[in-house]
């Protein structure tokens, strides 16, 4: 009887524990968090609000804006590849030797091309242009 009560709890606490969990924060609103500036393959700059640890891949995708990630931030592809701003690209720390051979796969790669899904959002990149290159390859595949 007691390990029915006990899948019992499991069976109706566990929902709300991933719930509370993996609970998605709103967007930031104005004068809070951190500005990210992305400006579209056709020149079009759109400007949102991301939380502190926030990857520029999910800022992206919290705000619609069409970057593909094709491995899900896996580190596995290079269709998050962003081109940054010089000043914003010199605060980050080197790329990985995994992030390094995914940006060699990117087309488009320069100086200060990095994956969207590792470069994690702080007061130090608050105003950070992050430019979408003109096309992309899935070197997932």
């Amino acid at each position: 009887m007691r390990k029915k009560g006990i899948v019992l709890y499991v069976i109706v606490h566990f929902p709300l524990l991933l719930g509370i969990q993996y609970a998605k924060k709103g967007r930031p609103g104005p004068g809070e968090g951190f500005e990210v500036n992305y400006i579209m393959q056709d020149g079009e700059e759109i400007t949102v609000r991301a939380h502190e640890g926030e990857s520029l891949l999910d800022v992206a995708w919290a705000n619609d804006i069409d970057i593909e990630g094709a491995c899900e931030a896996s580190l596995a592809c290079s269709t998050c590849h962003l081109i940054l701003d010089e000043d914003s690209f010199q605060k980050l720390e080197e790329p990985t030797d995994e992030e390094n051979d995914m940006l060699d796969l990117a087309f488009g790669l320069t100086d200060t091309s990095r994956l969207g899904c590792q470069v994690l959002m702080n007061k130090e990149l608050d105003g950070i242009v992050a430019k979408l290159p003109a096309i992309t390859r899935n070197a997932s595949t």
